[in-house]
């Protein structure tokens, strides 16, 4: 089941949907970090890992798997505006469903065959 999200944080996260790349990224907190991991020297003496909070809704994204940290910011981004699609998604109502004539029937015949069969064992005293 899909959490209560507050309707202003997920207004918040549709009008973030329609902003551009870099009116996105000037909404956000960037901080650069030590990426760990393989990738070799580069990669353990650069801060090349991204990290960007939305501050209107406080989603918090990194993205670490390049040596480059344009490349990673891009992928920050990317990771960001699907959390803010998810975010703003509003489910559907779910509604009570009720069985249909035709199964209501043939539940009950089943019942009956079953009530008849034991009714009979203990006609016969089995």
């Amino acid at each position: 089941m899909e959490p209560q999200v507050d309707p202003a944080i997920r207004a918040a996260a549709r009008r973030a949907l329609a902003l551009p790349g870099e009116a996105l990224l000037a909404e956000c907190e960037e901080t650069f970090f030590v990426a760990s991991g393989p990738g070799g020297q580069h990669r353990n003496k650069t801060e090349s890992g991204v990290r960007l909070v939305h501050r209107p809704t406080g989603v918090t994204v990194t993205a670490t798997e390049r040596r480059s940290q344009p490349q990673n910011r891009a992928a920050a981004l990317v990771r960001l505006r699907e959390r803010l699609q998810a975010l703003s998604h509003v489910p559907r109502p779910r509604r009570a469903t009720r069985p249909t004539r035709g199964s209501r029937e043939r539940r009950l015949a089943g019942k009956r065959i079953v009530s008849e069969k034991k009714a009979a064992r203990r006609e016969r005293g089995d």
